[in-house]
């Protein structure tokens, strides 16, 4: 069994190798890639990661052990404590991570060529991403809990925990303001899709209700409920948008930012069973499920890559992201191979719902899944031609278009297809819905229905940004909380309802503001360069974390991502923040504002970034050379007590 099992792992290297020579262009050259290849490359590169190195982390760098009492037992409380279903914790980490990053960051770095964005993809997600992922979530669930900035002041000091919270504060705001970007640019003058959209929170609340009150433990039945309920969505909501009722979800941009932004606020200060868990759980089921169906797609209809390797942009000069291929691609994929944002998720909501120490592998395997996203994004966008993928995601005209080499060709087919115009609609959004309906309507049987796939893609990608909206108001109203705990300590009790609508409030005037004023070229640069330093920062506290574990000779796991991630995104900012000074001075009114306030918030989040690493090589040179004694706020065995019997971790 064991010689057999040896060999179907060395196929799926040799398949894995195979594929990687395929898609890079060294078996060929000069020719135009299947997209079936990415598929093939990239799952074996999961499949392997997961069996090898995410083992290896689990039993030798965190040592997963089932006997330890977890923080949802230790701490129950019905509301933030709650000891979950491993399916379904998965579902609740997987929808709050997977947001609109792994989605529209490939489909927006396309713009460099479909490669560069493959790479970064599949390799930073197993060697950086989930390792991060991974070990976070390890620390917060024994450490009660705590978030990243809590821990970062229990286990390094009392200035980087301050100004990890600030910094964190800072980021999620921006991050908030760049993910509700693709879902205001898609629905906007869209009634169809804000109400199928719309029909998804009393779904929620219902399903809720349903696992929590009326029929507790039946996971299967509440999946096939909300599978059909979702369908039913939107099938009506062609209906509504073809009645007189269209025009109460015929809405303005503006219009859509408040409406989001009061989802939120809701969304943040109900009991996580009600509508975060339901709705994530759902998200999730339905992510999965369109993936693998896309992933069928793909390998049915064999889709050619219309996108070249590499585009004329990689200088730098491009009509989406300004920026050259160095460090902007890196920061423009701003979820799917390292995330920042994903840190707060790991010491936020999932912490405090895992049942067994050994479920926390989720937060190896949902990165990878998050990843796969990510390359089934890049794929469904660059199966579409140049011309009419640039044609979508920027203002140019079609003649502008032409003159850069890349003439539109099947731009108004595609509208008259989906039911919609398209042209002029960035933010990736709308060019991944069509690419993806794409792939629907030529499986069999599926002919004539693009206008509903479109749809449906769209409700795919919102529930995704939808769901990291609500998680991650949540996190930051926990943050505020924290910060103003300091003030006044009566604000630190999460569950007191004044402190709760408060922090909220606050939270989602900040993104709301952001999101309102802001535009593709401008937020989505700056969120990538801010959840890349977050994610630096969060390498940099794993770091600490292994070594007061006693795992020094670990260190590389975290330390060697962290420097080049660290690398890659201080250049970016500091790029940014010089565009965004250029711009305001040739601006005027508000708008020259807006420019001036991003840069000040990339250059806050910079220099924060900067005094936690040396505050941080400060502790370690302490630890590690001078051998200094230290102490950990982690929770033992013998703390936690004696839970269930121990077992294999993964």
């Amino acid at each position: 069994m064991t010689s057999l099992a040896s060999i179907g792992w060395a196929a799926v290297a040799v398949l894995c190798a195979v594929g990687f020579g395929v898609v890079t262009g060294v078996f060929n050259p000069g020719e135009k890639v299947n997209g079936l290849w990415l598929v093939v490359a990239s799952a074996c590169f999961y499949v392997l990661a997961y069996r090898f190195y995410g083992r290896f982390l689990a039993r030798r760098v965190l040592e997963l052990d089932d006997r330890r009492l977890t923080p949802a037992h230790r701490l129950h409380d019905g509301a933030n404590f709650q000891p979950t279903n491993r399916w379904v914790l998965f579902g609740h980490h997987f929808a709050a991570i997977a947001g609109a990053g792994p989605l529209l960051g490939p489909v927006l770095a396309a713009q460099f060529g479909f490669l560069p964005g493959f790479l970064w993809l599949v390799v930073g997600a197993v060697l950086a991403g989930a390792v991060q992922d991974f070990v976070i979530l390890v620390a917060s669930m024994r450490r009660n809990g705590r978030s990243l900035p809590q821990i970062a002041r229990d286990e390094i000091g009392t200035v980087t925990g301050l100004a990890t919270a600030v910094a964190v504060l800072f980021i999620v705001v921006v991050a908030l303001a760049g993910l509700g970007l693709a879902v205001v640019n898609a629905l906007y003058h869209n009634p169809w899709g804000t109400c199928t959209l719309a029909l998804t929170v009393p779904i929620a609340f219902f399903l809720g209700f349903y696992l929590q009150r009326w029929r507790p433990g039946r996971v299967g039945e509440m999946s096939a409920i909300g599978v059909v309920l979702l369908v039913a969505a939107v099938v009506a909501g062609r209906a509504v948008a073809q009645s007189p009722s269209a025009a109460w979800f015929d809405l303005e941009r503006d219009t859509l930012v408040w409406l989001l932004a009061g989802y939120g606020f809701v969304a943040s200060v109900l009991p996580v069973w009600m509508l975060l868990v339901p709705r994530d759980y759902l998200s999730s089921f339905m992510k999965v499920s369109v993936i693998a169906l896309l992933g069928v797609g793909v390998i049915v209809m064999a889709p050619t890559i219309e996108m070249p390797r590499v585009t004329g942009f990689i200088a730098g000069g491009g009509p989406i992201i300004p920026g050259p291929l160095f460090p902007f691609v890196f920061i423009t994929i701003a979820c799917g191979a390292i995330s920042g944002f994903h840190s707060l998720v790991a010491s936020g909501t999932t912490p405090k719902m895992i049942d067994r120490e050994s479920h926390a592998i989720v937060g190896y395997g949902a990165m990878l899944m998050e990843s796969f996203v990510g390359v089934i994004a890049l794929i469904a966008a660059s199966i579409l031609v140049p011309g009419d993928y640039f044609a979508i995601n920027t203002g140019l005209s079609a003649d502008a278009l032409g003159a850069l080499g890349y003439p539109v060709a099947h731009i108004q087919e595609l509208s008259r297809l989906v039911e919609q115009e398209i042209m002029g609609r960035p933010g990736g959004a709308v060019s991944l819905a069509v690419g993806m309906a794409s792939i629907f309507s030529a499986l069999p049987g599926m002919a004539g229905l693009m206008a509903y796939w479109y749809q449906f893609a769209l409700l795919f990608e919102a529930m995704f940004i939808l769901t990291t909206i609500d998680a991650g108001t949540r996190v930051a109203r926990y943050l505020v909380q924290e910060l103003g705990g300091l003030v006044w300590a009566p604000l630190r009790t999460i569950n007191w309802m004044p402190g709760s609508i408060g922090a909220s409030l606050l939270v989602v005037g900040g993104w709301g503001y952001l999101l309102s004023t802001g535009t593709v070229s401008t937020i989505w640069p700056m969120f990538g360069a801010a959840n890349q330093l977050l994610g630096m920062l969060a390498l940099c506290v794993g770091t600490t974390v292994l070594i007061k574990m006693g795992k020094a000779r670990y260190l590389w796991v975290t330390a060697v991502p962290m420097v080049f991630v660290g690398v890659i995104t201080l250049s970016g900012s500091y790029e940014l923040f010089v565009l965004f000074v250029r711009k305001a001075g040739t601006a005027v009114g508000n708008e020259a504002v807006a420019f001036y306030l991003d840069a000040i918030l990339v250059g806050i989040i910079a220099v924060l970034a900067v005094v936690i690493l040396a505050d941080s090589l400060a502790k370690w040179y302490g630890f590690v050379i001078r051998k200094k004694p230290y102490t950990s706020s982690e929770v033992t065995v013998e703390d936690g007590g004696i839970n269930i019997p121990a077992g294999p971790c993964c």
